[in-house]
């Protein structure tokens, strides 16, 4: 849904986060549920690798237990890599990127959990029923779920987190037609009425909401169902504009995760407490302690053994880090992927009558005269670079060329059938002389079919050692191999943050840019290309794939053979319009000090299980291993 998010995310395994989000470039983004071991890995890399090569993928194990007697309590350290400082948004409906996602995931806490294929199940803090007949949802609270300050988690607060979602002041990126499919959110978001008519509190542990429609998709951890609750009592006196900023959700935020917030040091640092009231019973470890590490030195603090976890280590890095002693390397498919996103038209906000009533949603409004709106060109320049040997070269086997904007973690929906767009020059070349793109001055540079010059922006991130190589290796190949002429913005990477921040804003500078997506745990792709998604960065919108977005939520998707062959040719249609080039599917390495007892990554694994809730992780020693 429309929780996806911009990467640098994934959470942590002990309490993962149901969201869409962005991610970081260069590989500061590669957190997943954690990882550890070493011993689990092949040997088959190559740095040497060129185009064509291929390099076994690299196995890992998902589980390590460690023998010795659980010491009492303790402190877990744990560093979380990124060359972005975290923006410190404690609010799943307000944050926006990764690092915030993985920083909030030991505190705020989720009300589904879900099992191996990612459905939601009933091992989270609330049950989940859907009705297909009456459209209808009700979640009810399990007993004891307590906020860190004492206050009962209620299905108030699960109404309220609607109500910030869907509040005409409202600033966060998280509304979307999965939000606007509610009974009566439309004149709720529109200022018509003060209460949400479809959502009903029957009483304290009980909410029921109301849908126009509903679709299979909701049965998923993430997939159209908000999964989380906002403490009413807490946070009802801010202004909803006023939210993202107030001190509530920046300096002294509360949830009902197995750690409380004790002190942050905005973007370097947050120390939680054990919270001892956590409903699936108190935390064995007293203290987690968790600070930013550069990608710079994120190997040597390994090799010092400064930390128990660490969160998105490099996998561009991994062959210095990978038999380091002391560490087991656990690794795990990632959900997420890197792209190159091409800008199509620009965000087009709502329209409001003279009564300030909306006439016409806020959504992506597609330009058929972008410098990009020839998918002849993007078809072309999928074609020109060779992502097999990107992830062989850069990433050691640990990312591989995409074939499709749904991840093979989704197997059900996942078209492997699709060749996608493997390395070939010859074949990019004859696109671009059919579609009339011809260098008509000799200087071995095209030019548009009218003839007139083409310069293509590029926008990228920093971060990771391998970030600027692999911006320089897509440039020269569109360069030298096909003759297409493409400039790094302002002749640099940006930051994180103010990437996604221009990317966002549809900055006019930027024509292409590669960017990273966390899907969720939902295949549905309508929060990331849908019409109505602010997360569609590239502003790709037509009614065919609006069509598609309304088959797949749709209640015929309970049909699950209709279902898939509907995410299968809608794959064949997207790779042909092709408004992104999907580029690498990857891995996430997460690095545990063998002083940890047990940690488990596995998905849907019972939270209650020793290593895989953050409440069940004990240490075996007071000093980390070396050895």
């Amino acid at each position: 849904m429309s929780n996806k998010k911009r990467y640098s995310m994934l959470a942590s395994t002990a309490a993962v986060a149901f969201i869409l989000a962005a991610c970081g470039n260069g590989d500061t983004e590669d957190s997943a549920d954690d990882s550890s071991n070493g011993s689990g890995t092949s040997e088959n890399t190559d740095e040497n690798a060129s185009p064509g090569d291929e390099v076994e993928p690299v196995t890992f194990e998902q589980r390590v237990e460690n023998e010795g007697e659980a010491i009492d309590g303790g402190t877990l350290s744990v560093g979380y890599v990124s060359d972005s400082p975290f923006t410190g948004i404690f609010s799943w409906e307000l944050y926006t990127g990764t690092p915030d996602a993985d920083i909030m995931s030991y505190t705020m806490g989720t009300l589904f959990g879900y099992d191996e294929n990612y459905q939601i199940d009933d091992s989270g803090a609330a049950s989940f029923d859907l009705d297909q007949d009456a459209n209808k949802v009700t979640i009810t609270l399990k007993d004891d779920v307590l906020w860190h300050d004492g206050e009962p988690v209620t299905a108030g607060d699960i109404a309220f987190a609607y109500e910030i979602i869907g509040h005409p002041e409202y600033t966060g990126v998280r509304y979307s037609g999965d939000f606007a499919n509610i009974v009566g959110m439309e004149e709720y978001k529109d200022g018509a009425t003060d209460s949400i008519e479809g959502i009903t509190i029957v009483d304290d542990k009980t909410v029921e909401i109301e849908y126009q429609t509903v679709g299979v998709q909701m049965l998923q951890a993430g997939g159209g169902v908000w999964s989380y609750a906002a403490p009413r009592h807490y946070l009802e006196d801010v202004p909803v504009a006023e939210l993202e900023s107030a001190p509530e959700i920046r300096e002294n935020p509360i949830g009902f995760g197995p750690f409380k917030v004790d002190n942050i040091v905005p973007g370097e640092s947050v120390s939680y407490t054990a919270f001892e009231d956590y409903y699936r019973g108190a935390p064995k470890i007293d203290r987690i302690e968790l600070e930013t590490v550069p990608t710079t030195t994120a190997v040597a603090a390994m090799e010092n053994a400064q930390y128990d976890l660490f969160m998105s280590m490099p996998t561009d890095q991994f062959e210095n880090y990978e038999n380091i002693p002391g560490y087991t390397n656990l690794g795990i498919d990632d959900t997420a992927y890197t792209y190159i996103g091409f800008k199509l038209g620009e965000w087009q906000e709502a329209e409001k009558d003279e009564d300030g009533n909306i006439v016409e949603p806020a959504q992506n409004v597609y330009n058929p005269d972008s410098k990009m709106a020839d998918k002849n060109l993007r078809q072309a320049m999928a074609y020109a670079i060779d992502n097999d040997a990107v992830g062989a070269k850069y990433y050691q086997g640990l990312r591989r060329r995409a074939n499709s904007p749904i991840i093979p973690n989704f197997s059900d929906y996942y078209n492997e059938d699709l060749e996608g767009y493997p390395f070939d020059p010859d074949r990019a070349n004859e696109v671009l002389d059919e579609a009339g793109y011809e260098d008509t001055d000799g200087d071995g540079i095209r030019e548009t079919p009218e003839g007139e010059e083409l310069v293509i922006n590029f926008a990228s991130m920093s971060g990771g050692e391998t970030a600027e190589p692999i911006v320089e290796y897509y440039m020269q190949s569109w360069e030298r191999g096909v003759g297409l002429k493409v400039e790094l913005l302002e002749d640099r990477l940006h930051e994180f943050n103010s990437f996604y921040d221009r990317v966002e804003a549809d900055d006019p500078e930027i024509d292409i840019y590669q960017g990273a997506w966390s899907t969720g745990f939902d295949p549905t792709p309508e929060g990331l290309y849908g019409r109505l998604a602010p997360y569609n960065y590239t502003r790709w919108a037509t009614e065919e794939n609006d069509e598609y977005m309304e088959a797949m939520t749709s209640t015929e998707g309970f049909d699950l053979e209709w279902r898939q062959e509907q995410f299968k040719e809608w794959q064949e249609y997207f790779m042909d319009e092709l408004p992104i080039i999907p580029t690498l599917f990857r891995k996430a390495v997460t690095p545990v000090n063998n002083r940890v007892g047990v940690y488990d990554i596995t998905v849907g694994e019972n939270p209650d299980t020793e290593g895989v809730g953050l409440h069940t992780l004990y240490l075996i020693s007071e000093d980390r291993a070396t050895e």
